[in-house]
């Protein structure tokens, strides 16, 4: 087992090397592309470093210092380029969310790693597996956004650029043996749309994990501490869960805690926590208390539309196909159909293709792979 080497990279902090490296590698076939953010460290998250690689050319952006990556946009928009990144999820939606990048032809190397049947998918693994290198993670918690980088810092991040292009071409040659390589494709395309949402209209215990079997006084009293931990996230520059933690809002909101020797009472938080918060998170408490009856948030409830007595019969049926069938596929059961997919085949109960492309949630991909086995299980079901 060895050590990765140090690639050697170049560092872009101005506009014209970023337009000079642009004209270099537009055109490239296949770029490989991975970033850095400080999402650890700060209350809005940003992109502090973007590194790609293509042509035996490695570069480390610097978006901080350069203000315009708009010269960046076209090579992630052409078709003819394959971007290739691992775990590409939350760096397809920062790209949009900083920059307005959008991307096409998308090839995510840690998708395909779980569609050729590796159980261990993080970028480490499956470089040491496959090329024998270990790769240095001693910088991924550190905070990006500091100026000036230190040199290790950097060539952390030109590291995990540097075996994505060959990784990639080596699973897409693996795919293709298993003929998987279109569905890899097929979610890619799926990957290259995801957006962060913003709903800044809603309750904010509607993303609030544990909320909705809070009773209502409770509830109103976690929509409270939940303002008053953004607001004090915001004027403190810090992520959410480094000012208070969900555990400790959910307690003090299910105790309705409203004076500090309650919270200490209830292990609520750290005795300087309270010494420094408890009055105003008390008061939010209060607040709630205060509140009318009428004036209490409620929990949303999707009523559920009323299924045949038939349907779990039909998902028990279409999961025994599944697991049988990802098992001699060797993957995971999961990627193949997910339990609300499932779910919506057997209240659905396509007859036929055209029916099951009209499955919400289905890709084209499933329904050419599996649909007529799919179709035998359900017409063995009532």
């Amino acid at each position: 087992m060895s050590n990765t080497t140090t690639p050697v990279y170049r560092f872009i902090r101005t506009a014209a090397e970023l337009e000079q490296f642009v004209d270099r590698i537009s055109r490239e076939k296949i770029l490989a592309v991975d970033l850095e953010a400080d999402s650890m460290f700060h209350f809005q998250e940003k992109v502090c470093l973007l590194q790609m690689a293509g042509n035996g050319e490695n570069v480390v952006i610097d978006p901080l210092e350069v203000n315009d990556l708009s010269p960046l946009a076209p090579l992630f928009y052409d078709k003819g380029i394959c971007k290739v990144f691992h775990g590409s999820d939350y760096d397809v939606r920062s790209l949009y969310r900083d920059f307005s990048i959008e991307i096409n032809n998308l090839f995510d190397t840690q998708l395909a790693s779980m569609f050729v049947g590796e159980r261990e998918t993080s970028l480490g693994a499956v470089v040491c597996k496959r090329f024998g290198i270990k790769l240095d993670k001693r910088y991924q918690k550190k905070d990006w956004s500091l100026r000036p980088l230190p040199d290790g810092m950097i060539e952390y991040a030109a590291s995990d650029v540097f075996h994505l292009i060959p990784l990639a071409r080596q699973l897409m040659g693996e795919l293709e043996e298993k003929g998987r390589l279109d569905w890899v494709k097929e979610e890619c395309d799926y990957l290259s749309a995801v957006r962060t949402v913003a709903n800044a209209d809603e309750p904010l215990f509607l993303r609030f994990r544990g909320a909705g079997r809070l009773p209502q006084r409770s509830l109103a009293a976690l929509e409270g501490l939940l303002h008053y931990r953004r607001n004090l996230a915001l004027k403190k520059d810090r992520p959410l869960f480094k000012v208070f933690s969900n555990t400790a809002l959910l307690k003090i909101a299910t105790e309705m805690a409203e004076t500090p020797q309650a919270m200490e009472t209830a292990r609520c938080l750290s005795a300087k926590q309270i010494r420094i918060y408890g009055k105003p998170l008390a008061k939010v408490v209060r607040q709630a208390n205060a509140l009318a009856t009428t004036d209490l948030p409620v929990y949303p409830r999707r009523r559920r539309a009323s299924v045949s007595p038939r349907v779990p019969a039909r998902i028990n049926a279409i999961k025994a196909w599944r697991d049988d069938r990802a098992d001699r596929l060797e993957l995971d059961p999961a990627l193949l159909f997910n339990k609300a997919l499932m779910t919506a085949i057997a209240v659905d109960k396509p007859a036929d293709i055209n029916g099951l492309r009209n499955v919400e949630g289905i890709h084209n991909w499933q329904v050419e792979a599996f649909g007529k086995e799919i179709l035998g299980v359900l017409s063995d079901r009532p």
